[in-house]
């Protein structure tokens, strides 16, 4: 489920939490889903609680889990997450548009790249 790549720069408490958050938008764990425990997702990744620990603190200010006092942590609902990635995506998109055309690219050129985009992610 969760690999730590050791190359990448960012801290491992990150890259944790970047693959459970990743994993809940995508839908592979549902809303209510219990998280494994800190001391077995340390043990079975061989790192420190403290660092699953943190990544679990993060998730939870971000919104994507809870924690139910002497239970665990959950997977929190995921509808309003998902709608405020896919805005932050459209407007992250809306911001490069405007960028490549101010280098001189045409509309006609953005709309070949879509089309081309739209047809390779349906296959």
């Amino acid at each position: 489920m969760i690999i730590i790549d050791y190359k990448d720069t960012r801290p491992i408490y990150e890259q944790v939490a970047g693959k459970f958050k990743a994993l809940i938008l995508k839908g592979a764990l549902q809303a209510d889903e219990q998280m494994p425990s800190v001391r077995s997702l340390a043990m079975e990744l061989s790192i420190n609680p403290n660092t699953i620990q943190k990544a679990y603190a993060q998730l939870e200010r971000e919104g994507f889990i809870y924690t139910v006092k002497g239970r665990g942590n959950f997977i929190a609902g995921t509808e309003k997450l998902l709608e405020e990635k896919r805005k932050s995506c459209l407007d992250e998109i809306l911001k490069r548009i405007k960028e490549v055309m101010e280098y001189g690219v045409t509309g006609e050129e953005i709309l070949t790249l879509i089309q081309q985009a739209v047809c390779t992610g349906a296959e």
